[in-house]
């Protein structure tokens, strides 16, 4: 295939004026006869990782930004930016697309008090997975594109694009989720679990909500919203700044967890509403309120109390919100328009399903009154308008429209941008195959018109555009070439780089890059028979006759994709060098294939990932160069779960197995997530426990190794507890390797490299490790 114009620099890799052909990634790219662009030179060395090198500063990534937004006016682009020597502090940069020239905005060192966070906060960061961060984890921009509102260690912030910068509060409680409305006259935030707003013109401050207490809170979304539904706000202001959205959340039914936050010198009880699965959630409300909180109506959410409040947002006149109600059981999806004066409601459209419904963060109300969004109805994910009550597919076919399911430009992906004006949306797909990501463009007016390809293939990206949908910041990503990020115009052109990452010079990766291995990307066939699942491998260069042995990677959860196409990871290719051959396969179940291929894990989690991941290992055992005897699996999480039942379901079918932070009851589990794949404890218990990590646990007879961090208030501790106690009772042996302080995310630069460190030690004691034969 031909790179398209326009695409970032395009090059048939395939030609004999490349001098570098004989890289490893060109090499794979030809026999796939794609086309990427490359950055990869001769410029570049083979020196072999270590695990200190791998995780230590800088990032061998190169500048890895998050949080990138555009100003609202284009001129600038904002981003939070790690330190070249802390990569766990961040600071807010702003680039300027024209130039090229980069500058610190906010310091966050010079600003920063050193407050201990508060727990609220503390969990904030952990449903986001940046509990390990500091400095500025997030920003807003104001509508005006004049200031950022900065929070930090507490307090609240305004950066103005000078560099000047005003604090708004100074309390020692913290103000969580502060957020500047649409028109740019007010900022939002909670603090003491009530709704307060700041008028920047006049600086006064006022609390609008009442009646919160330890179990009631205003404004902020709950547990179940930031860890499963991708919600993260819990107040929406309108357009035109004269009314709000607030959640009330009650958590007084919920049941109440005591869990020990086991630290290295203390060990704190904490006391959290956490809703186990067949357990009450917390009841949400829908308020609307003027900025003063007068006026203050209850949203009409039906006489049900016992539902999500998936989504929230506003028409663009601001004259009606619209909400995504989603059943507990998650088999019906209601979109509800709501008067923000009455609160009265009616329904928009419905979305039902035998098994379950995923949620996703497509929904456009456009100006001429109809809606575009995305639906799984067809049995792929796929872009619908609903005009005038009558629903139209804009794409169809055997592929999915990406799902948004969170903020970020890495997780970027469904509808990204739509222009009313030209009748135009660009959105993700992946089109091509499942392991694919890519960007199109619809005239969604145009009646037929399909699809058009807007970046190159060979590489993997996601991106985020302005409101206008004609400038985009596109992240881009391949074997060989870690995330680049550029300016790009509605038609897939670049026009200026915000990060070209090329790896050469000083780059970080570039003394490495030489010795990295590609990936072979295929299918085998599934425990069924006949489907055919993705798989990704890696192998270090062999002998004629040579067997290596495997590093068998897991995580085969329902929300995931196990197998993408993009940059190989850095401990990927660290473990190819000490002689690990890397495998990992993506199993019925999971997401990207259509509804046909993710259900039939539906009320048998445990089951079919086990029968596939099982298929997986029995073809990869047959490969040239692997030694049948030497394959060790390890996952986090899932993962974790995965680890324990595959070693349950074929005792000796590993040589060693490692379970991080595993769900081993599904009981111990919160709601959303749980009773969407596996339904009501109280009505399936049969099910939950064949799905159980703990019924088979005495049939493990491979050597094992649980990790687990001891504050983790996502897969609770209690869950490897049970599982040491069934293994002591029944004399099965195992190690561990528990983690003080740390919640389900067991990261850090020292403590990776300890954990990796634990890791490749057990497997080398077991005679599982490279040289061990």
């Amino acid at each position: 295939m031909k790179g398209r114009p326009g695409s970032p620099g395009a090059l048939f890799l395939c030609s004999r004026k490349v001098p570098y052909l004989r890289n490893a990634f060109l090499l794979a790219a030809c026999a796939a006869l794609v086309t990427v662009p490359t950055t990869v030179n001769a410029q570049v060395g083979n020196k072999p990782l270590t695990l200190e090198r791998v995780y230590a500063s800088p990032s061998l990534t190169g500048s890895t930004p998050r949080s990138l937004e555009l100003s609202p006016d284009g001129r600038l682009v904002t981003l939070l930016k790690p330190r070249p020597d802390d990569l766990e502090r961040l600071d807010l940069w702003a680039i300027d697309p024209q130039t090229g020239q980069s500058r610190m905005l906010v310091d966050s060192k010079k600003f920063e008090s050193g407050a201990v966070l508060s727990e609220a906060e503390r969990m904030q960061r952990e449903r986001a997975r940046i509990a390990n961060l500091k400095g500025i984890v997030r920003y807003s921009w104001s509508s005006d594109g004049k200031s950022i509102l900065v929070p930090l260690d507490g307090d609240i912030f305004l950066a103005d694009l000078n560099g000047n910068v005003r604090r708004l509060t100074n309390s020692k409680e913290t103000e969580l989720d502060a957020t500047v409305s649409e028109k740019g006259r007010y900022v939002s935030y909670v603090l003491n679990n009530e709704l307060n707003v700041l008028d920047l013109g006049t600086g006064k401050s006022a609390q609008i909500t009442k009646g919160a207490s330890d179990t009631v809170s205003w404004g902020l979304a709950e547990f179940i919203a930031q860890e499963e539904l991708g919600r993260t706000k819990g107040h929406w202001w309108s357009p035109d700044d004269s009314r709000i959205a607030v959640a009330r959340v009650d958590e007084s039914g919920v049941e109440l967890a005591t869990r020990a936050a086991i630290g290295a010198e203390k060990t704190t009880v904490v006391e959290q509403r956490y809703p186990r699965a067949g357990t009450s959630n917390a009841v949400v409300d829908l308020y609307l309120m003027n900025p003063d909180g007068s006026g203050a109506v209850k949203a009409d959410l039906g006489d049900d109390p016992d539902y999500y409040l998936a989504r929230v947002s506003w028409t663009h006149d601001g004259r009606s919100v619209i909400v995504k109600r989603l059943s507990r059981d998650q088999h019906r999806l209601d979109y509800l328009v709501v008067d923000p004066r009455t609160g009265k409601s009616r329904i928009l459209l419905t979305d039902k399903a035998d098994n379950w419904i995923n949620l996703g963060n497509d929904f456009y109300a456009l100006k001429d009154g109809s809606f575009l969004l995305t639906s799984e109805r067809s049995g792929y994910n796929h872009i619908y308008r609903l005009a005038n009550g009558k629903l139209s597919q804009l794409t169809s076919g055997p592929w999915e429209v990406g799902q948004v399911k969170k903020e970020g430009l890495s997780d970027a992906r469904g509808i990204l941008a739509v222009n009313e004006e030209l009748g135009r949306l660009i959105f993700s797909a992946n089109k091509g195959r499942a392991i694919d990501s890519h960007l199109y463009a619809l005239d969604y007016a145009r009646k037929g018109a399909q699809p058009i390809q807007l970046t190159l293939d060979g590489t993997s990206n996601g991106g985020k555009f302005d409101r206008s949908g004609r400038l985009g910041l596109i992240s881009t990503n391949y074997p060989g070439q870690p995330t680049q990020l550029w300016l790009s115009n509605d038609k897939g052109k670049r026009l200026a780089w915000i990060a070209e990452n090329k790896v050469t010079g000083d780059h970080p990766l570039a003394p490495y890059i030489g010795a990295f291995v590609a990936p072979q990307y295929g299918q085998l066939i599934a425990a069924d028979g006949k489907t055919k699942l993705d798989y990704r491998m890696l192998s270090p260069k062999l002998a004629p006759g040579q067997k290596a042995p495997v590093y068998f990677k897991v995580y085969g959860g329902p929300q995931s994709r196990d197998v993408s196409f993009g940059f190989v990871s850095p401990i990927d290719q660290y473990l190819v060098q000490q002689g690990w051959i890397v495998f990992q396969a993506s199993n019925r179940g999971q997401e990207g294939r259509g509804t046909a291929f993710q259900t039939p894990a539906y009320h048998k989690l445990g089951g079919v990932e086990v029968a596939d991941q099982l298929a997986a290992l029995a073809w990869l055992k047959k490969q040239p160069g692997v030694d049948p005897a030497r394959v060790a699996v390890h996952g986090h999480s899932y993962g974790g779960y995965m680890t324990l039942k595959l070693l349950e379901a074929a005792p000796g079918a590993f040589a060693a197995g490692i379970s991080a932070a595993p769900v081993t009851r599904w009981e111990l589990y919160d709601t959303h997530y749980t009773e969407k794949y596996m339904g009501d404890p109280r009505k399936e218990p049969a099910a939950y426990a064949k799905a159980s990590a703990l019924t088979d646990s005495v049939k493990i007879r491979d050597p094992l190794m649980v990790i687990h961090g001891m504050s983790d208030d996502n897969v609770l501790f209690q869950n490897s507890t049970e599982l040491f106690a069934k293994l002591q009772e029944a004399k099965v042996p195992f190690e561990t390797m528990v983690y003080p302080g740390l919640g389900h995310s067991i990261s850090g630069t020292n403590i990776s490299v300890h954990q990796w460190t634990t890791i490749l030690n057990f497997l080398k004691r077991n005679g599982v490790a490279p040289g061990a034969r």
